[in-house]
C-alpha cells in the first residue's frame, strides 16, 4: 500500500517538475497493482497530454471518468485535452460539458441538502461558485465552438443552453437572453438552407433533360418542407422584447410560410395556406406595412365585384405603400368616376391649410398614374382587374383585352400558389375580357368573347353583364330576334337606356323599322345629361334613327330631303362630333345624292380618321385614291382596315367577310414588285371571298412574276372557272386572266397551249399590242428550244408562223421595239438552221424591212459593217450559191438597226438593243467564216462592228456583267488585254457566271495557260455543273496535254449535257469516239458506242455547212452502223469537193485526203455490193498514192484499197486479180495476219491443190511469227477438219481449248470457236463414244462462259431438259444491244432450240430470213 502511495507521489513530483516521462512510469506501476485507480489515471492522462499522446490520455481520462463519473478533474482534463485537438474532438467536447456542468448542478444541490439550516451563508457562497464554474465551462465552450467548429456544430452548442434545458434553468440570467440565442440559430439555418439549395440546384440542373424550373421547384420543396426555420422565427418572436424584432421576424415568418407554400403539392397547401393568411391578415390588423401581407390580404379575396372589397384596407394601403404599383392604381381607381366606393369626404378648410396635401387629378394624370403602376405590378390580378374595367369606361377595347388576358394568366397562376380557387375573381375577369372582345376588331373576336359568357352563364344565369355581352354579338351576327331576347332578360337585371336603345335598334335591323324608330325616339329623352358618355349614347340613337328613316325609304327624292335622315345626321355630329359613322352616311349622301365629290371624299375621310371601323367609307375612299394612281395612300387606308380585325366574320355568322382590303393591298404589292407580299394578301382576300375572280387574276399575276408557275396556272384556271360560272356579263371583259395564263404556258414550255391561247385572244381582239408582241415572241422561242432538242423541221415551222405574225403587227406598230427584235431573231434561225435556207422568202424580207422606213433608219455603224439599205439589196438580187444565209444575216443586222432607233429615248432599252445588235453581229462573223463566201479577213467588219455595239451599250449600262462578258468574247482575236478585262470586269459584277468563267477558260487556253485555263473551268462547273461548254472546254485541255481517254470522257459528258444546237461539242465528241473506236476494235461495232456520235453528226450537217472532215467522220459512222449507201453518198461528196478543192490550190494535202476519200469510197461499195465501182476507186486510191512517202495516212489508205480491190476481185470472179492485191497488202503491210487470212480464204476458194497448198504454208508460217492470232488458229482447225486430218486436228485442239480462256476475243469469234470445237466433237469423238464428247465439249463451254449462250445451246441440243434451252435464251437476251452485242440471228436461235410454240414465233418474228426458226415450226 506504502508503494501505491510513494509512486503517486512520485509522479505529482513528476508532473510539478514536468517529468512527464517519470509521472508516467509511476502512474503505470500504480495502474498495473491497482487499475482503476483515480488519481493514476487522472496523473497518466495529464502526463500523456503533456507528451502529445492524446489517445493515450484520452484513455486514461476516460478511465478515470468511469471509476469516479461525479469527480470533476477527470472531465476537466479531457475538456482541456479536446480544447489542443480543435474542432476535431468538437463531439466529445460537448458530451465532456455536458457533463461536467451536471456534476456542478448536482452539487450544488447536494450543498443545499448539507448545509440548509446550517451554515445558509457558506451554502450560497458554494453555490455561486458552483454556478460561476458551470457557465465558465459552457461559455468556454460556446466560444470554442464559434471559433473551431463548423456552422452546425456552432448551432448544438447554442442549442445547448435554450430554454427547456435544466442548465438553463441552472444558469438563467448568467446565460445570453434566449432571443439573441434564437436569433443566433436562425440566422445560421438561414444560411445553410441557402448554400444547400444553391448546391442542389448546381448539381442537378446539369442532369440530361432538366429544367430549371423543375429543379429550383423539386430542390426548395426537398429543403423547405423540413426545414426548422418558422419554429425559430415564432421562438424570437415570442421571446424577444424588441418590437423592431420582432415585425422583422414576423415578416420573415410569413416569407418563408409564404415560400414553403409555393412549392408545396396542392393536396398539401390547406393547412400551410391557412397559416399564411392568418399571419397575414394579423400584419394588416395592426397596419404593419409588409407588403406581401397586404398583397395577400387583398389579392386571395374572391369577389365578385370590387365593391366588396373593404375600402379602409384600400386607403390605408394606398397610405402605407405610396410608392408601389398597385398602390397607385388603387389610388387612381378610388378617385375615379368608375369606383365602387364612395368618395372620401374631406374638410375644405382643413385641406386649405395642409400644405401637403394633393390636389385632385385630371383624367389624363389619372390614368397615366394608373398605367405607371400597371406596370410596376405586373403580376397584381387586382391591378390588373381594375384597370381592365377603367379601360373599358373609357373604351379602350383594345387596352382592355390585353389587360384582361393578363389577368387571366396571373389569377391561374394565384390559384395554382394558393390553392383557392378564386372562381368569382375569375368570372369578373373573364366577363370584363369578354366585353372587352365584343367591341375589339369586332367580329374577329365574338367566338372567344360568346364561349366566355356561356360559360359564365352556365354558373350564374342572371348576371346582367354576361346577357349584354350575348346580346351584343348576337346583334352584330344578325341574330336580331335571339338578340332582342337576351337584351330583355339583361333589362330585368339592370334596365339603363343604352339597352332600351340596343333593343329597339335590333327590331330596326330585323326589318320592324317603324316599331325601331319609334322606341329609339322614346329613348331621347332619357339620354339629356351634360355627360359625355350620355351625349355619346344619345348621338348614337340619333344616327340610328336617322339609319331607320334611311332604309324606311329608298327613294332619291326620300334621301335627298334635309328634313329626315340628314337632319338626323347632323344632330348626331352636333351632339358627339368625334362618332364616326354619321359621317359615312353624310359621305353617300353628298357622293350619291347631292353629287358634291368634294365634301363626300372630307366626309369619307373624316369618318375613317375617327374610327377604322368605318369600312364603307374606307373602300369609297380607296376607289378614289385608285383612280389617280394614289397607290400609298390606297395601301393606308387597306392596311388600317385590315389592322381594325372587322374583315372577316366570325364563325356562324351570317355576315359576309369584306375582301376588298386585302385585294387592294395586294394591288398595291404588286406595282411595287413585293410579290410574297402580294400573294399573301390575295390569299387573305380569298380566305374571305372565295369567288372574287380579280383576286384570283391578281394572285396568278403575283405567282407569275415570281417564278411560281404551276401556282399561277392553278389561280388563272380557277379565274377561267369563275368566268364560266358567273358570265362576262358580271365580270366584263375578261380577256386578260386568259393572256396571263397563257404568258404562264409560255414559262412553262407548253407552248402550243399558250399559241392556242393567244390566237383565241386575237380573235376577239386582232390590234392587242400585248398579245401579238407575246405571240410573236413565244414562236421564236419555241423555235429556238426546237432547235435546241434538234428538231430544225419544227424550228423553221415556227419562224415561218412568226413571219407571218410580224408582218400583221407591223402594219399597224411598226415602230415597236419588240417587233424588230423578234424580226431580227427570227432571221437569225436560219443562219442556225442553213439546211432549210431555201424555206426563207427574200421578198417577205425585203418587204418587212421596207416597210415605212426611211434608209437613214439602217445606217448604224455603215462605216464599220457595210451593211446598208443599198448593200441589202445588192445581196438579195445576187446570184450567190449563199444568198440566202447572206440575206438572213443582212436582214438580221438590219432589224436590230431599226429596233434600235424605235427605242432611241429609252436609255436601258438602247443598251439592250446595242447589245441585240453587237451579237447579230457577232453571229455574222462566225457564219463568213465558218462557210461563207467572204475570206476571213473580210468578215472582221462585223467583229469590229460587234465590239462598238458592245462598247456602247457598256456605255448607258456599266454595270451589266453580260455586256462585259460579251466585249471580252468579241475582242479575243483583236486585243488580248481588253478581253482579259473585260471577263475580269464581268466577273467582278457577278461572280457567279458559269458562262464567263468558260468564256475566261478558254481565253487562257488559246494563250497557253494551262493552269489557270484548268482553274477557270473547275470554278464555272462548280458555279454550274451543267453548263456543258466548261466540261468542253477542260476536254480541249485534256486533249491538248495528250490526255485522251480523260478528255473522250469530258466531250462525251459535255454531249450528255448539251443541247442539240451545240456545234462545237457535237464535233468534238464525234471525233473522240471515233478515235475511240480506232484505237479500240474490241467495241468498234457496238451499237450504243455508234449511235450517238451520229446522231450528233447528223444533226451537225443540218445545222451548218460542217467541214470535210466532219463530213468524213459522219461517212465512217455511217459506214460502222451498216448504212452504207448513205456513207457512199456522203463520201462521193466529199470526193466531190476535193477533187474542186485539188483544182484551185494543187496541195498534196488534199490529193492525200482525195485518195483516202477515195479508199472509203470504195469499201462503202464493197459492202453494198457495187464491185465494179469499189474495184475503180480502189484502183484509182492506189494509183494516187503510189509515190513512195510512207505517211501513216498513205499505208492505211494502200491497205484499204487493196483490200476492198481483192474482195471485189473475189466477188467478181477474178480470183487470180483478188490474189494479187491480198500479195500487195501482204508486202506492204509486212504480212500482217489479218490479211495472211483472207488471202488463205481466196486461195482456198479458187480451189486448185497448188493454191491450197499454199494456204496451208501461209497459215503454217503466220502461225510462226504470230502463234496466237485468233483467226490463224481458227483456219487452221477449219482446214484441217475439211481436210479430215486427224494429226492436225489434234494439234489445234489444244490451242482452240486454250483460246477459251482470252478475255479479247470478240462475240462473233466466241461463236465461231464453239462451233468449231462442237464441229471437232462430232467428227472426232474421244474413247468414251461422241454422244459423251458432246456433252463434255458442251458442258465445258457452259462452265467457261455461263453468261454465253452457246454453250447451253449445245447442251439443250444434246438433252431434252426444257430449262437448258431458257438458260440460252436468257444469257442471249441478257447480251441484246445496248448490254452487248447478240445479233437478231443469235437471239432467234435460242428462242427457236426451246421448240415452243410462243417461242418460234419470237424467233421468226425477230428475224424472219433465218431458217431455223421456219424449219421448228414447221416439224410441231
Amino acid at each position: 500500500m506504502s508503494a501505491i502511495k510513494n509512486a503517486l507521489k512520485a509522479a505529482k513530483a513528476g508532473l510539478d517538475a514536468h517529468q512527464y516521462d517519470i509521472a508516467i512510469e509511476n502512474s503505470t506501476k500504480v495502474l498495473t497493482e491497482e487499475p482503476k485507480h483515480y488519481h493514476a489515471n487522472v496523473f497518466l492522462g495529464l502526463a500523456l497530454e503533456k507528451k502529445g499522446r492524446n489517445g493515450e490520455s484520452e484513455k486514461a481520462y476516460r478511465a478515470a471518468a468511469s471509476t469516479k463519473p461525479n469527480d470533476p478533474l477527470a472531465w476537466q482534463g479531457l475538456i482541456s485535452l479536446y480544447e489542443q485537438q480543435g474542432g476535431h474532438k468538437l463531439e466529445d467536447y460537448r458530451e465532456a460539458v455536458a457533463h461536467l456542468a451536471s456534476i456542478f448542478m448536482e452539487a450544488c444541490v447536494i450543498w443545499k441538502e448539507l448545509y440548509e439550516g446550517v451554515c445558509r451563508q457558506l451554502m450560497v457562497l458554494e453555490s455561486r461558485d458552483d454556478k460561476t464554474r458551470c457557465q465558465t465551462v459552457v461559455d468556454k465552450y460556446t466560444d470554442f465552438a464559434r471559433k473551431c467548429g463548423s456552422r452546425a456544430q456552432y448551432r448544438h452548442s447554442l442549442e445547448f443552453v435554450l430554454p427547456g434545458s435544466d442548465l438553463y434553468e441552472y444558469l438563467e440570467g448568467r446565460l445570453p437572453h434566449p432571443s439573441h440565442t434564437y436569433t443566433r440559430i436562425s440566422e445560421i439555418v438561414e444560411q445553410d438552407e441557402k448554400e444547400k439549395i444553391n448546391f442542389e440546384i448546381g448539381q442537378r440542373r446539369t442532369r440530361l433533360g432538366a429544367m430549371i424550373d423543375q429543379v429550383t421547384a423539386a430542390v426548395k420543396k426537398e429543403v423547405l418542407q423540413g426545414s426548422v426555420l418558422e419554429s425559430l422565427y415564432q421562438h424570437v418572436i415570442d421571446w424577444t422584447d424588441d418590437d423592431d424584432t420582432r415585425r422583422l421576424y414576423e415578416e420573415k415568418l410569413l416569407q418563408h410560410a409564404y415560400d414553403t407554400l409555393l412549392v408545396l403539392p396542392q393536396v398539401q397547401k390547406n393547412g400551410k395556406r391557412e397559416e399564411v393568411i392568418r399571419l397575414a391578415q394579423g400584419m394588416v390588423i395592426i397596419k404593419h406595412p409588409f407588403a406581401l401581407a397586404w398583397k395577400i390580404n387583398l389579392e386571395w379575396k374572391d369577389i365578385e365585384r370590387l365593391g366588396d372589397l373593404d375600402v379602409g384596407v384600400l386607403r390605408e394601403y394606398v397610405e402605407l405603400f405610396p410608392e408601389e404599383g398597385l398602390g397607385n392604381v388603387l389610388r387612381g381607381y378610388l378617385e375615379s368616376e368608375v369606383s365602387a366606393f364612395p368618395a372620401r369626404a374631406v374638410d375644405q378648410d382643413e385641406n386649405q391649410d395642409d400644405e401637403h396635401s394633393v390636389p385632385i387629378m385630371t383624367v389624363e394624370d389619372r390614368l397615366v398614374l394608373m398605367a405607371d403602376g400597371l406596370e410596376d405590378s405586373p403580376k397584381s390580378v387586382l391591378a390588373h382587374r381594375i384597370m381592365s374595367e377603367y379601360y373599358l369606361f373609357l373604351d379602350e377595347h383594345e387596352s382592355a383585352a390585353e389587360t384582361a388576358r393578363k389577368a387571366q394568366r396571373h389569377i391561374v397562376t394565384d390559384s395554382q400558389t394558393s390553392g383557392l380557387p378564386l372562381a368569382n375573381n375569375s368570372d369578373a375577369i373573364n366577363i370584363l375580357l369578354g366585353t372587352a372582345l365584343v367591341q375589339y376588331q369586332a367580329p374577329r373576336h365574338h367566338p372567344e368573347a360568346r364561349s366566355l359568357f356561356e360559360s359564365i352563364l352556365v354558373r350564374k344565369p342572371a348576371n346582367g353583364s354576361v346577357l349584354l355581352g350575348i346580346g351584343l354579338i348576337l346583334e352584330k351576327q344578325e341574330e336580331f330576334h335571339q338578340a332582342v331576347d337576351f337584351f330583355e332578360r339583361a333589362m330585368k337585371q339592370a334596365p339603363s337606356t343604352m339597352i332600351r336603345a340596343e333593343v329597339a335598334w335590333c327590331r330596326a335591323l330585323g326589318g320592324d323599322y317603324p316599331r325601331g324608330l319609334e322606341e329609339l325616339e322614346d329613348c331621347l329623352p332619357s339620354v339629356e345629361a351634360p355627360d359625355l358618355r350620355t351625349k355619346a349614347l344619345k348621338a348614337q340613337i340619333l344616327y340610328r334613327i336617322g339609319m331607320c328613316l334611311w332604309d324606311m325609304d329608298h327613294s332619291k327624292v326620300s334621301r335627298r330631303d334635309r328634313n329626315k335622315s340628314y337632319a338626323r345626321f347632323i344632330s348626331a355630329l352636333q351632339t358627339d362630333a368625334n362618332f364616326a359613322p354619321p359621317y359615312t352616311m353624310l359621305g353617300i349622301y353628298y357622293a350619291d345624292y347631292a353629287k358634291d365629290r368634294a365634301r363626300a371624299r372630307k366626309c369619307f375621310q373624316k369618318a375613317f380618321e375617327l374610327s377604322s371601323s368605318e369600312v364603307v367609307a374606307a373602300e369609297r375612299l380607296a376607289r378614289s385614291f385608285a383612280k389617280t394612281s394614289e397607290w400609298d395612300l390606297v395601301e393606308v387606308v387597306a392596311q388600317r382596315v385590315i389592322e381594325s380585325g372587322r374583315l372577316r366574320p366570325a364563325p356562324g355568322s351570317k355576315k359576309k367577310g369584306i375582301s376588298w382590303p386585302f385585294a387592294a393591298l395586294g394591288v398595291v404589292q404588286l406595282n411595287k414588285q413585293e410579290y410574297a407580299k402580294s400573294i399573301v394578301s390575295f390569299q387573305s382576300a380569298l380566305r374571305i371571298s372565295p369567288k372574287d375572280y380579280y383576286s384570283w387574276v391578281g394572285l396568278g399575276e403575283c405567282y407569275h412574276n415570281s417564278g411560281r408557275y404551276i401556282a399561277a396556272t392553278k389561280a388563272f384556271e380557277q379565274a377561267q372557272k369563275l368566268e364560266r360560272e358567273l358570265g362576262s356579263e358580271v365580270l366584263g371583259d375578261t380577256w386578260f386572266s386568259k393572256y396571263m395564263l397563257a404568258n404562264v404556258q409560255r414559262e412553262l414550255g407548253e407552248y402550243d397551249a399558250a399559241t392556242g391561247k393567244y390566237k383565241e385572244i386575237l380573235n376577239v381582239r386582232a390590234k392587242e399590242y400585248g398579245v401579238s408582241i407575246s405571240y410573236l415572241q413565244i414562236s421564236i422561242e419555241s423555235a429556238w428550244r426546237n432547235m435546241d432538242l434538234g428538231f430544225f423541221g419544227r424550228a423553221i415551222d415556227d419562224v415561218q408562223q412568226a413571219l407571218r405574225i410580224a408582218k400583221d403587227v407591223v402594219t399597224w406598230s411598226p415602230n415597236a421595239f419588240n417587233l424588230w427584235k423578234c424580226i431580227s431573231d427570227l432571221y437569225s434561225v436560219h443562219t442556225y438552221v442553213q439546211s432549210h435556207s431555201t424555206d426563207i422568202s427574200v421578198q417577205d424580207m425585203k418587204w418587212l424591212l421596207e416597210y415605212e422606213s426611211d434608209p437613214e433608219v439602217y445606217s448604224h455603224l455603215a462605216e464599220v459593217d457595210q451593211i446598208t439599205w443599198s448593200a441589202f439589196e445588192s445581196v438579195i438580187e445576187s446570184k450567190d450559191t449563199d444568198v440566202v444565209l447572206r440575206s438572213c444575216l443582212y436582214a438580221a443586222i438590219l432589224a436590230q438597226k431599226r429596233a434600235l432607233r424605235c427605242c432611241a429615248h429609252d436609255p436601258y432599252a438602247r443598251a439592250t438593243a446595242w447589245y441585240n445588235l453587237g451579237w447579230t453581229e457577232h453571229r455574222a462573223y462566225v457564219c463568213q467564216r465558218d462557210g461563207g463566201s467572204s475570206s476571213e479577213k473580210g468578215s472582221m467588219q462585223y467583229l469590229k462592228a460587234a465590239v462598238q455595239c458592245f462598247k456602247r451599250a457598256i456605255e448607258l449600262e456599266s454595270r451589266n456583267a453580260e455586256f462585259w462578258n460579251s466585249l471580252g468574247i468579241v475582242t479575243s482575236q483583236l486585243n488580248r488585254r481588253v478581253a482579259q478585262h473585260a471577263f475580269v470586269r464581268s466577273l467582278y459584277l457577278n461572280e457567279k457566271n458559269a458562262k464567263v468563267w468558260t468564256n475566261l477558260g478558254v481565253f487562257y487556253l488559246i494563250e497557253g495557260d494551262i493552269q489557270l485555263a484548268n482553274d477557270s473551268f473547275a470554278r464555272a462547273q462548280s458555279v454550274d455543273p451543267d453548263h456543258a461548254q466548261a466540261w468542253l472546254g477542260q476536254g480541249l485541255l485534256a486533249a491538248q496535254l495528250g490526255e485522251s481517254s480523260e478528255s473522250r470522257t469530258l466531250f462525251t459528258h459535255a454531249f450528255d449535257i448539251s443541247d442539240a444546237s451545240a456545234i462545237q461539242i457535237q464535233q468534238s465528241y464525234a471525233s473522240s469516239t471515233l478515235d475511240h473506236l480506232l484505237s479500240s476494235p474490241a467495241i468498234s461495232d457496238e451499237a450504243v458506242t455508234l449511235l450517238q456520235p451520229l446522231l450528233a453528226l447528223r444533226r451537225l450537217s443540218k445545222q451548218t455547212r460542217t467541214s470535210i472532215s466532219c463530213e468524213h467522220i459522219y461517212a465512217l459512222f455511217q459506214e460502222r452502223i451498216g448504212s452504207y449507201a448513205d456513207a457512199s453518198t456522203t463520201l462521193l461528196s466529199i470526193c466531190s469537193k476535193l477533187e474542186a478543192d485539188y483544182e484551185k490550190s494543187e496541195s498534196a494535202e488534199t490529193l492525200e485526203r482525195f485518195a483516202q476519200s477515195k479508199a472509203d469510197l470504195s469499201r462503202s461499195q464493197l459492202a453494198k455490193e457495187d464491185f465494179e465501182s469499189a474495184t475503180d476507186n480502189a484502183e484509182t486510191a492506189l494509183a494516187l498514192t503510189e509515190e513512195t512517202t510512207t505517211s501513216a495516212i498513205r499505208v492505211r489508205t494502200r491497205l484499204s484499197a487493196h483490200l476492198s480491190a481483192g474482195m471485189a476481185c473475189y466477188y467478181q470472179g477474178s480470183m487470180d486479180r483478188s490474189i494479187y492485191m491480198f500479195k500487195n497488202a501482204l508486202e506492204e503491210t509486212q504480212e500482217d495476219p489479218d490479211i495472211v487470212c483472207l488471202l488463205t480464204q481466196v486461195l482456198w476458194a479458187k480451189g486448185g491443190g497448188q493454191e491450197r497448198s499454199i494456204a496451208r504454208e501461209q497459215l503454217f508460217d503466220c502461225m510462226e511469227k504470230h502463234p496466237g492470232h485468233v483467226g490463224t488458229i481458227l483456219l487452221l482447225g477449219v482446214i484441217a477438219v475439211l481436210d479430215d486430218d486427224r494429226d492436225t486436228v489434234e494439234a489445234v485442239s489444244d490451242d482452240l481449248h486454250s483460246l477459251r480462256t482470252r478475255d479479247d476475243l470478240n462475240s462473233q469469234q466466241h461463236k465461231q470457236l464453239a462451233q468449231l470445237l462442237h464441229a471437232i466433237s462430232v467428227l472426232y469423238p474421244a474413247n468414251e463414244g461422241r454422244a459423251l464428247t458432246q456433252m463434255s465439249e458442251a458442258r465445258t463451254a457452259v462452265m467457261l462462259g455461263p453468261s454465253k449462250p452457246y454453250g447451253w445451246s449445245q447442251l439443250a441440243n444434246l438433252s431434252d431438259e426444257s430449262h437448258l434451252a431458257e438458260m440460252a435464251v436468257l444469257g442471249a437476251v441478257s447480251k441484246a444491244p445496248p448490254r452487248g452485242e447478240s445479233s437478231a440471228e443469235d437471239i432467234s436461235e435460242v428462242y427457236a432450240g426451246t421448240r415452243r410454240v410462243e417461242d418460234i414465233q419470237k424467233a421468226i418474228m425477230l428475224a424472219p430470213w433465218s431458217p431455223l426458226g421456219w424449219q421448228n415450226l414447221s416439224q410441231l
